[in-house]
């Protein structure tokens, strides 16, 4: 999202050229990162076109990497420029492909939710593309559990591709996705995709007490809580400073210690910011460290989650230790 100009309101979240994209991505692919995740939409495709002439600029061969792009969000004002109508996906997988000069997308996502089209059409459209070769997997991002849930259903009522993967917002200060989504993916058994890690930089304790330049100072995006935030931020900073680490780097950690998080998404505007991003990868969270983290940021229980939660107990300590509790009934 990055890489390219914009003029809009996510103009201080862009702004990568192609030759600071190419060093980018160069890094990245040397220090073992073989994933990039992109968007029609962003930056008017400049994004998708910058990733295809880095790719043969760089000379890096198209088995090594594996590109995700979206679909779904408006690239016009007319009725077919959106949504995930089987018009709009035929056609936007075209320019896609174009734009990353390659025949195939390995990871292609629906970039919300259309409720103005039936998702039969939807995913019956996707599974021509996977039958076609034009795409290998299929993704969703920014979808509820029911509807992630629905259209595995659908999925598997039409035998069409399944759904593999979803990509949605997760941080120490943005637990909401554990409340449904989480338990969704899990039993669903589907890979689970973080953007905004780092809560646009909030989690790198830059705009503490008003300060910091960056994309949060023109728009708030993903919306943090500065009551809730600050405590959070609090928990960090001492996990970071026992570590000898920067905050940025325990907050992208924590999430790796997740479960159920199979890969984060890291969205850098420098060289540096990635060497400081990696730098997370080498970080082991101890037990205590991890319980300082997670009761700074954890949920406060909403029905049924707290119903749910006293009643799976006994039923998670037998499944997770092979022994029934006591005094359960």
């Amino acid at each position: 999202m990055t890489f390219g100009i914009n003029t809009g309101r996510y103009a201080a979240g862009a702004g990568v050229g192609q030759s600071d994209a190419e060093a980018i991505m160069r890094r990245a692919l040397d220090a073992g990162i073989n994933f990039i995740d992109t968007a029609n939409v962003y930056n008017g495709g400049q994004s998708e076109e910058i990733v295809g002439k880095a790719l043969k600029n760089l000379g890096i061969a198209r088995q090594q990497m594996v590109l995700a792009t979206k679909v779904d969000h408006a690239t016009g004002t007319g009725p077919n420029d959106g949504g995930a109508t089987r018009y709009h996906i035929m056609d936007q997988v075209k320019a896609s492909l174009k734009r990353l000069g390659t025949d195939h997308i390995d990871l292609y996502q629906l970039h919300s939710w259309d409720p103005a089209t039936l998702v039969e059409e939807t995913l019956r459209a996707l599974d021509d593309l996977v039958r076609q070769g034009h795409i290998r997997y299929i993704g969703v991002s920014n979808w509820a559990a029911w509807q992630i849930a629905k259209a595995v259903g659908v999925t598997e009522r039409l035998t069409t591709a399944r759904i593999q993967s979803v990509q949605a917002y997760y941080s120490l200060v943005g637990r909401d996705l554990e409340r449904e989504i989480i338990p969704a993916v899990k039993s669903e058994r589907l890979g689970l995709l973080v953007y905004s890690p780092l809560a646009g930089g909030y989690l790198s304790g830059k705009y503490r007490n008003g300060q910091g330049e960056g994309r949060r100072t023109t728009i708030e995006f993903p919306p943090v809580n500065q009551a809730q935030g600050e405590p959070v931020l609090e928990a960090v900073a001492r996990v970071a400073s026992a570590k000898g680490v920067s905050m940025v780097a325990v907050a992208l950690a924590w999430l790796l210690h997740q479960s159920a998080v199979t890969s984060v998404i890291l969205g850098v505007k420098r060289v540096e910011q990635l060497e400081d991003n990696l730098i997370a990868g080498q970080v082991t969270l101890s037990a205590d460290e991890l319980r300082t983290l997670d009761a700074a940021s954890a949920l406060a229980l909403e029905y049924p989650g707290w119903m749910l939660a006293q009643n799976d107990a006994p039923r998670l300590e037998l499944q997770n230790s092979g022994n029934m509790p006591q005094g359960y009934h």
